[in-house]
């Protein structure tokens, strides 16, 4: 019982909310498109309960809450995998997704990661106008001896400019460039004494372990930041920084990928259902602040990765798309499906990869050895 009261209600909720955000998106955008939506589905699986609204959608909740989908008239499936290429009447057609013009099949499939990200921004526009967003000024506070930053030349009272080319505002803005780079010369811009002076520093190399049991190779400089504080915005100030906030963290899991791919960084980091479950029961044990966060977090990557270009994900099917305005014709059925088996596989395998990795990470495997 208190499994799933700690972990199982909390992860449900959280991912319920996002995946209903998600597939608004697409829902949204195809009912201004005129296109007839059968199913809107949380869940996949046997239907547990729902309705049938009077314009004919079927809204219910299934079995297995891992996700959901809208299912528009002219799909084949769920997974919007070929369409329905019987013979139509002009009235059904009106209604069909596949003859929609492409900007408006585009704009549905879009609809769905960019609800996501809007989502993000709106609740951390609220989270920044009424509760504050945490500011700590650009300014070395502290310098420890014998660390890259001191190596470098840095001093306390230095306020950073720029890091590795990009411009800072907050000391958080240095952590994040700092941390995501191990082990790497950095050019950096401060201001000392009214003067602008620019150096170099090779970041430290440290191995962390976070509170879900994963490990992290991080960058460090060794300084400590000034006084920090909550600043509340007007709702238009909010608004910009949310979205600051959003391209942040978007070009930082960018960067994280990009590392993985080039075996920078290690995949362990990698986590899957079993780890958001985890971290959704011990985020909702801290505050209703930590909560927002980690929804808008997991918005955020959950519209980026289905803007993955991968086929059965939106941004295949976007893929797809931008080959049809080139060839200036949809992409042959037998291609569709072929990509279709190969995307479908690589999707499991990630599964499966972030699955095992979870169950190593959460020690699944020494706790079921210590029973034998």
């Amino acid at each position: 019982m208190q499994l799933l009261t700690d972990y199982l209600l909390p992860f449900l909720v959280i991912l319920t909310v996002l995946v209903f955000v998600h597939e608004w998106g697409h829902y949204w955008i195809a009912k201004r498109a005129g296109v007839k939506v059968e199913v809107f589905s949380i869940g996949f699986g046997p239907e547990l309960f729902g309705w049938t609204a009077k314009d004919g959608t079927r809204w219910k909740f299934c079995a297995l809450p891992l996700g959901g989908y809208v299912k528009m008239f002219g799909d084949m499936n769920p997974a919007s995998v070929g369409v329905d290429d019987r013979p139509m009447t002009p009235e059904e057609r009106k209604g069909a997704f596949q003859y929609k013009s492409l900007p408006w099949r585009a704009a549905i499939v879009a609809g769905g990661p960019a609800a996501n990200f809007l989502f993000a921004i709106l609740i951390l526009t609220g989270l920044f106008t009424f509760v504050g967003q945490p500011v700590t000024p650009a300014v070395i506070g502290a310098v420890i001896d014998g660390a890259p930053a001191a190596s470098a030349g840095l001093t306390v009272g230095d306020k950073v400019l720029s890091v590795d080319g990009e411009r800072v505002e907050r000391f958080e803005d240095i952590q994040r460039i700092v941390q995501t780079q191990p082990g790497v010369t950095l050019p950096m811009t401060v201001e000392r004494g009214g003067q602008q002076v620019s150096l170099s520093v090779t970041t430290g190399v440290r191995t962390v372990e976070d509170r879900f049991g994963g490990t992290q190779r991080l960058g460090y400089l060794g300084i400590g930041a000034g006084q920090g504080q909550m600043v509340k915005h007007d709702p238009l100030t909010a608004g910009v920084q949310a979205v600051k906030e959003t391209w942040t963290v978007t070009t930082g899991t960018l960067h994280a990928i990009g590392q993985m791919i080039r075996g920078e960084r290690d995949t362990k980091e990698v986590g899957g259902v079993l780890r958001i479950a985890q971290m959704s029961g011990e985020v909702a044990r801290t505050s209703v602040v930590s909560v927002i966060w980690f929804l808008a977090l997991l918005s955020i990557n959950l519209g980026l990765i289905n803007l993955m270009p991968v086929p059965v994900l939106d941004g295949g099917h976007l893929m797809y798309y931008g080959a049809e305005a080139v060839l200036r014709r949809p992409l042959g059925k037998r291609v569709q499906e072929v990509g279709a088996a190969i995307g479908l596989t690589a999707i499991l395998g990630l599964m499966i990869f972030a699955t095992w990795n979870d169950l190593v990470q959460l020690r699944i495997f020494a706790w079921v050895a210590s029973l034998v």
